[in-house]
Parts: structure tokens; C-alpha cells; sequence
């Protein structure tokens, strides 16, 4: 059964390493939110750098994840000092249980904050595609898809929550796929 890959990226107004509150709050709160979502329904697994800490997200050793790369038009620092973006690559039993993790509790609440921290850079700021089960989305495949999805739009290749697709390729919503899912296993 083919599972569904999930990468986002955002720009920072400001290094990850920069003391302001509102850095900091960023930080914190993404702790909480990561640690909500990896108890939702229908969430599998996300790239995590194997030596965390230990560097900017392109020294650190992703493992299977591959590589850390960012789309072309990122143009700010790449060292633990200067980097200034956030990064996410996960996989999902689907598009309603992501959907529901993205959009409801903690998450949906620094979504409605995302201007405070992140810049608006006219890219979209995710992309989804669907992968063989067993299969690992690498860092690359994400940004070539968020490209894609940027210079393309929505395809099956590479698409977005208001534009998705079936494993098979086909047009779909995603109240189309299911109930909402409130529950956290």
C-alpha cells in the first residue's frame, strides 16, 4: 500500500540560533508539535538527523533521508550560525490523516503565527506525493517536487492539499477521503 510523503520548508526571518523571543518561541513550540503529531493517527515516521545537535541541517547525517538540500531560490546561511529556514520530511498512511495532524491542535496554531517567524517568499511551503510502501522520500525528492509544485502546480507527481491526488493518479478532495480524525493513538 503506498504511503504518503510530506516535506515542508519555510524561510526564517531570522537564524534558528538567533536569542530573540520570538525565535525562541518558534524553537520551543516545535518540540510540542512534533511530539503531538507523532501520535496521530496515520503518521509512520519523519527524517531525523541521526547526530542532531551537531550542526546545521546540511552536516547532519540524515541516513536514508539522504542528503539535506533546499529549493533553488533559498538564498540565506547554510552554517549553525546563519541558517534561517525550517525543514520538515515525513510520511503519512494518507491524505486525510495528514490533513487532520496539519491542520488541527498545536500545529494549526503556529500556522495561524507562520507570519510572525517564517518570511513570505511566494513558494509554496509544502508539497505531497505518494511513495511505494517501504520506500523513503529523500530530502532531494522533496525539494524537486516543492519545485515542481511551484512552477507546475499540482499534479500527481507532485501536489498539495487543495489539489490532490489517488496513489492511482486520480483527481480526488480531501474530504473525499475520509472523516476527520480527532483521536491520538
Amino acid at each position: 500500500m503506498p504511503h504518503l510523503a510530506l516535506y515542508t520548508f519555510g524561510v526564517l526571518k531570522s537564524p534558528l540560533t538567533d536569542p530573540a523571543p520570538l525565535t525562541r518561541e518558534l524553537r520551543d513550540s516545535g518540540e510540542a508539535i512534533y511530539r503531538m503529531i507523532s501520535r496521530h493517527p496515520g503518521y509512520l515516521t519523519r527524517a531525523v538527523a541521526a547526530d542532531r545537535n551537531r550542526g546545521s541541517h546540511f552536516d547532519l547525517d540524515w541516513g536514508a533521508w539522504g542528503e539535506f538540500t533546499v529549493p533553488a531560490w533559498y538564498g540565506k546561511g547554510r552554517t549553525v550560525e546563519s541558517a534561517a529556514l525550517d525543514a520538515t520530511l515525513s510520511l503519512w498512511t494518507g491524505l486525510r490523516p495528514a490533513f487532520d495532524a496539519i491542520y488541527t491542535g498545536l500545529h494549526r496554531a503556529a500556522l495561524n503565527r507562520r507570519h510572525d517567524w517564517f518570511e513570505r517568499t511566494g513558494h509554496p511551503s509544502y508539497v505531497l506525493w505518494w511513495v511505494c510502501d517501504g520506500e523513503i522520500p529523500t530530502w532531494q525528492d522533496g525539494v524537486s517536487r516543492l519545485e515542481h509544485v511551484h512552477d507546475h502546480g499540482s499534479a500527481p507527481h507532485a501536489f498539495t492539499f487543495r489539489h490532490p491526488f489517488t496513489p492511482d493518479a486520480t483527481p480526488t478532495s480531501v474530504k473525499a477521503v475520509g472523516p476527520n480524525s480527532d483521536q491520538v493513538r
